[in-house]
């Protein structure tokens, strides 16, 4: 089993930038592609970014296209998402989850998630 930190969230004003960061430790020896998901207060989670393992795969959804980028660091064993021009609808509950293969069919999909983190709020104010 793998374990999943995040880390990196935080209040930011309206235009600002974030970078969350998600490692993971235990059972790293697998290869699976990894992906960031949030979850804002009574909305079900989304799909944010994905990436693969080799990091020459990425999947950004078309609501943070632009804003957002997703990348990892394999020797650390990290991913990375960069947020920047922040709007107040980025608020949420940002999880790191990896999926179950190292080629999910649809990383748009929660269900293709295998482990997830504890999530770390991010908090946009206008």
């Amino acid at each position: 089993q793998v374990q999943l930190v995040e880390s990196g969230g935080g209040l930011v004003q309206n235009g600002g930038s974030l970078r969350l960061s998600c490692a993971a430790s235990g059972d790293t020896f697998r290869r699976n592609s990894r992906g960031w998901f949030r979850q804002a207060p009574g909305k079900e989670r989304e799909f944010v970014a994905a990436i693969s393992w080799t990091g020459d795969i990425t999947s950004i959804a078309a609501s943070v296209k632009g804003r957002f980028t997703i990348s990892r660091d394999s020797a650390k064993n990290t991913v990375y998402l960069q947020m920047n021009s922040l709007k107040p609808e980025d608020t949420a509950v940002y999880y790191c989850g990896e999926y179950k293969t190292p080629s999910p069919s649809n990383f748009y999909s929660a269900v293709n998630i295998g482990s997830w983190g504890q999530g770390t709020q991010v908090t946009v104010s206008s």
